[in-house]
């Protein structure tokens, strides 16, 4: 045994005499808040808009490709090949470009329901959107904080008793003890 821990002698005691640390003793914590209450907003994940222009071009060009395929395939000339396959860019550029300009009444809106688990700035772009239809379906304002109902009412409550103070105040003072 060392620094006077545990038993002066095992024997007789039935154990070995090894000193173990009490792992169910629980040290007192800190009495500052458990979480900061700046960071309980919750804040929606911006997707990136480079890699959505990135994805939106990757799949013009992957049908680009496909029709490139499909055209070697038949013997076309190399000259029609080009031709035809820069008109479908073009085409299908005009088209996407079309479909933004239009905001939510475009037709590529594929909703949250074509989108895969790996396609994480799409889907948070769908759920920005849906976020942002039900918000105008619903009414609410677009300077809207939550939480802020609760706000209100205290600031209520605090006037009201400021006001009563004030009353009590202005009449016979009361000595207290």
């Amino acid at each position: 045994m060392s620094s006077n821990v545990g038993l002066s002698t095992p024997r007789g005691s039935g154990t070995s005499g090894y000193v173990q640390r009490n792992l169910s003793s629980l040290r007192p914590r800190d009495t500052f808040a458990p979480y900061p209450t700046s960071e309980l907003k919750h804040r929606q994940r911006q997707p990136n808009a480079e890699i959505l222009e990135h994805d939106r071009l990757r799949q013009i060009e992957v049908q680009v490709f496909d029709l490139r395929d499909k055209l070697e395939d038949e013997g076309i000339d190399e000259d029609e090949i080009e031709e035809q396959t820069e008109a479908l860019r073009r085409k299908l550029l005009n088209h996407a470009d079309g479909d933004e300009a239009g905001g939510e009444g475009g037709g590529g809106d594929r909703g949250k329901r074509g989108l895969k688990v790996h396609q994480v700035h799409e889907l948070a772009k769908a759920k920005i959107e849906e976020s942002e239809r039900l918000r105008k379906a619903l009414g609410i304002r677009d300077d809207y904080e939550e939480g802020s109902h609760w706000k209100r009412g205290e600031e209520r409550l605090r006037d009201g008793l400021a006001a009563e103070a004030k009353r009590d105040d202005g009449g016979a003072r009361k000595e207290r003890y």
